[in-house]
């Protein structure tokens, strides 16, 4: 079988995806896993590599001959660590390159992407190109695959959660959080899960207020909406049971008692991932006809051009790009 292509955003080239780039595919063990495209400035990518002291894997011409990564060249004429115009044109254009190439719809690619692995870009930097409608890659994906119902779901090595809502603000959350849309995270997860590799997965659902409303005496939001999705999602053959109040379940989930858990907002189900597994984190959205990950973390300007970024998470995220074309491709 031939080994998966994967598409590769760089992410805005003034933040740390290029440098997390360089130095997770300086692991040849993880290059020789797949077939790579890169995208997006090569002088963002040579940088980073040749601060971390990582000799240049790519080629930039698709004859080269050798099973190389190659680089598809997104032209951009100011990189600095922060939001600018030109980073947000860019980082753009990359991920949109490597969406039309797993939709079979890029000219001068004979092939599809069996995934694709998105850099940390920024929505500041997206709202000053002029792509403000597109808060971050989940909406823009969205787009591009013909409005699909999704799911932001994070996996590491020993959680697994999907939000029911994602970037919204916390005022917006109760109203947001309807049967329908609890419904909708627990089965995309459950069926994500089912990708990788778990039959039957068990999924617990957490509740929106603290003590999961403690029978109502702290809000009903849980038997108005969350209730009634899990017994949904049983009467469809999911394992699902809840609510549960966030924070005592994900110690259930720790200790091997659940596959998966749904949270009902961001941060309800960002802070354990990211205090538990920051570095080894994969944010990837389930309920798309196309398979994409991405590091848990954003652009870390802060930090950008100084050689201090951790690699973890876009490795694991290059893994499990990998991990799920495979299963596909089976």
């Amino acid at each position: 079988m031939a080994l998966p292509l994967i598409a590769v955003s760089l992410g805005d080239p003034g933040g740390i995806g290029p440098e997390v780039i360089a130095k997770a595919l300086a692991d040849a063990s993880l290059r020789a896993r797949a077939r790579w495209v890169l995208i997006g400035p090569e002088r963002a990518l040579a940088d980073a590599a040749a601060r971390a002291g990582v000799a240049q894997f790519w080629t930039t011409k698709p004859d080269a001959g050798e099973p190389v990564p190659m680089l598809v060249e997104v032209p951009c004429d100011r990189i600095e660590p922060r939001a600018t115009p030109e980073g947000g044109l860019a980082s753009f254009a990359a991920v949109e390159m490597a969406i039309q190439m797993a939709l079979a719809r890029r000219p001068g690619f004979h092939e599809r992407a069996a995934a694709i692995v998105t850099g940390p870009i920024s929505k500041e930097a997206w709202a000053l190109a002029g792509h403000g409608e597109f808060p971050g890659h989940t909406d823009l994906l969205a787009a591009r695959c013909g409005r699909s119902p999704h799911a932001m779901m994070f996996v590491t090595p020993r959680l697994r959660v999907v939000l029911a809502t994602t970037h919204i603000p916390l005022a917006r959350v109760p109203a947001a959080v309807t049967p329908e849309r609890v419904l909708l995270a627990i089965e995309l997860g459950a069926r994500m899960c089912q990708r990788l590799g778990l039959e039957r997965p068990r999924v617990a659902v957490c509740g929106i207020n603290p003590h999961a409303g403690e029978s109502g005496l702290l809000g009903e939001d849980e038997a108005r909406a969350v209730s009634p999705a899990i017994a949904a999602a049983r009467e469809r053959g999911i394992d699902a049971l809840g609510p549960f109040p966030a924070d005592t379940i994900f110690n259930a989930a720790l200790a091997g008692t659940f596959d998966l858990v749904v949270a009902m907002y961001h941060d309800q189900g960002l802070i354990p991932v990211k205090l538990l597994d920051r570095d080894r984190a994969v944010n990837l959205t389930a309920g798309l006809p196309i398979i994409r990950t991405s590091p848990d973390h954003g652009t870390a300007y802060d930090i950008a051009g100084r050689n201090a970024a951790n690699p973890g998470s876009m490795h694991a995220a290059l893994s499990l790009a990998i991990d799920l074309a495979s299963r596909q491709g089976e």
